[in-house]
């Protein structure tokens, strides 16, 4: 009787040890800096582009939300944080 539970825990163990070693960490999980911050910079990029055409700089954009590693994450709705992505130029057009 006792070999057998002797033998369950080391089978426990071994499968723990087995399933323990197999897992692989989410790297979108950091929210200071890390993938995720950059995901939602880039598709607030994408979003501002579409919203508003041609007088956005998504390129520009999305360029400084992977210099910058998402510290500045653009707000369509904000002038001040979308400001250095205007096309000036075209803004002109319409002055």
């Amino acid at each position: 009787m006792n070999s057998k539970i002797n033998l369950m825990v080391i089978l426990a163990v071994l499968c723990t040890v087995a399933l323990i070693e197999n897992v692989q960490s989410n790297p979108t999980v950091d929210l200071f800096g890390g993938y995720e911050i950059i995901s939602v910079c880039m598709t607030n990029c994408a979003q501002c582009k579409r919203m508003f055409g041609t007088f956005f700089d998504g390129q520009l954009c999305a360029e400084a939300c992977l210099e910058f590693k998402g510290k500045i994450i653009p707000d369509c709705e904000d002038i001040g944080s979308i400001a250095g992505f205007l096309n000036r130029a075209e803004l002109k057009k319409f002055a």
